[in-house]
């Protein structure tokens, strides 16, 4: 039985074609036989099927709540009380969280069933989940290319149906370029909508969490449960909620902007570029105004990007020493050495890479020059977009300049690595929302991703537009 969405599962409940305990175990036989992709690191299966009792029964009570039937996986940077958590990290070994995130009980009380945790890249930082310290996420389309990154196992786990939909976090591009390497819709909320709160963090002011599904439906009715403020999380928004079910595009016409650079940069795939441009035809086709804009700031992104969140991540993970909790070298031999060998040894190249890049740059006699200069454009960044949504209702891009490359095939070469974000990291610089949605395959027949943006907390309606065009 495969479902692509939770009102087909509710309906099939209802008029007893499947049971809830059914259900999960079709989920965990489509983990056992899809166990080679890699996406799981622990399947939480006792702990499924216990609780897909405990909810039929609040079924047949008639008080189960609205995820009653959706069985989802979080990634690995998550925090579930009782529950290991390793951001994908040998320097998190042995960890369990002490406590569950703001996420995971929004989403408990309305009785969803958590199948796993799901790998990534490690502490969130790649865009290909090969920087896992648990081996790579293959693509289920074509096991010899990447899922993407770093929400790889979250994209896998719902592209080969081993469970409905996935949370992952987006700092650059982490949930919305594997959803499009994967044929998937991914959620990039506006900064805040969603309480960072039992996030392992990476770069505090971009990290966000958001959901990855099959359909928009699914996405508006996670976004109603798990967004809103948190007395847990000071950079949560207060800002009243709109509804996110509530259908509020109608027929409305909708003035588009698209950036002409994005579709004029050297390496975007031909595919790619010609079904962007067939996504714009068809939205002229509907009515909807479509104009090319300039934005100048582009070559920019990749540098303020790397260079700010390197910054944030060389003060976070100054926490992970060995001391307390997680990995400690066994050749430590005072408290020099144990912070020094198990920080060598327990965190993977990319994220010491970054480490020491973004202590580079907030060092005496280059704080001013890097990461001040950084804050600077990424202000110009932020007013630049501002100022296109006073004209425009939405901004349409590639999600990414290529499909799912093979397996190692960036591996050397960190700079083009970094360039497979250079889409997806505008709208983290901004904080405003934004959503990758399947888009075709190219001629090698892997998806193809178009990305759309709103502006700030234009949440709601984003998904309400996609939903309309879906």
């Amino acid at each position: 039985m495969t479902y692509s969405n939770l009102s087909s599962i509710q309906a099939d409940l209802s008029l007893g074609k499947i049971t809830l305990p059914e259900l999960v175990n079709s989920y965990l036989s489509k983990i056992e036989e899809n166990k080679h992709l890699n996406a799981f690191l622990e399947v939480f299966a006792e702990e499924a099927k216990a609780n897909s009792i405990s909810i039929s029964e609040k079924l047949k009570e008639g008080r189960a709540g609205r995820l009653a039937g959706m069985v989802l996986a979080l990634k690995d940077n998550i925090c579930y009380k009782g529950h290991s958590v390793s951001a994908s990290s040998k320097i998190l070994e042995g960890f369990t969280s002490i406590y569950s995130s703001t996420v995971v009980e929004r989403l408990l009380l309305e009785d969803a069933i958590i199948i796993g945790r799901l790998n990534c890249d490690e502490f969130a930082m790649g865009a290909s989940n090969e920087n896992s310290a648990f081996g790579p996420v293959l693509n289920y389309a074509d096991p010899t290319r990447v899922s993407g990154g770093s929400s790889g196992g979250a994209a896998v786990s719902v592209q080969a149906g081993m469970c409905l939909a996935s949370l992952g976090s987006d700092t650059g591009g982490s949930i919305r370029q594997p959803a499009a390497f994967c044929g998937l819709y991914g959620f990039k909320p506006t900064y805040g909508k969603i309480s960072r709160w039992g996030l392992i963090a990476y770069a505090s002011s971009f990290d966000i969490i958001g959901p990855i599904t099959n359909c928009v439906e699914d996405m508006q009715l996670l976004m109603e449960i798990i967004a809103g403020a948190d007395e847990h999380d000071a950079t949560a928004s207060v800002k009243p909620l709109d509804s996110f079910v509530e259908d509020t595009s109608g027929n409305k016409k909708y003035k588009f902007a698209y950036i002409k650079e994005t579709m004029e940069m050297e390496g975007i795939e031909p595919g790619v570029k010609a079904s962007t441009e067939a996504y714009l035809t068809k939205l002229r086709d509907l009515g909807h105004e479509v104009e090319a804009v300039s934005f100048d700031l582009l070559p920019y992104m990749i540098p303020v990007y790397y260079t700010l969140t390197t910054a944030e991540a060389s003060s976070n993970l100054s926490r992970f020493a060995g001391m307390h909790y997680g990995y400690r070298s066994k050749d430590a031999f005072d408290l020099e050495s144990t912070i020094r060998k198990s920080r060598s040894e327990g965190f993977g190249p990319e994220v010491k890479r970054r480490i020491m890049l973004g202590t580079f740059v907030l060092s005496a006699g280059y704080y001013d020059a890097y990461y001040s200069k950084a804050q600077k454009v990424r202000r110009l960044v932020q007013d630049k977009t501002k100022a296109l949504f006073e004209t425009y209702d939405f901004i349409v891009s590639p999600t990414s300049p290529t499909t799912a490359f093979k397996i190692g095939e960036k591996s050397d070469n960190p700079i083009a690595m970094y360039l497979a974000d250079i889409f997806t990291v505008h709208a983290n610089i901004a904080g405003v929302p934004a959503l990758s949605i399947p888009n075709g395959k190219d001629e090698n027949g892997m998806p193809i991703g178009l990305q759309i943006m709103a502006n700030m907390h234009e949440d709601a309606k984003l998904l309400s537009l996609a939903k309309a065009l879906a």
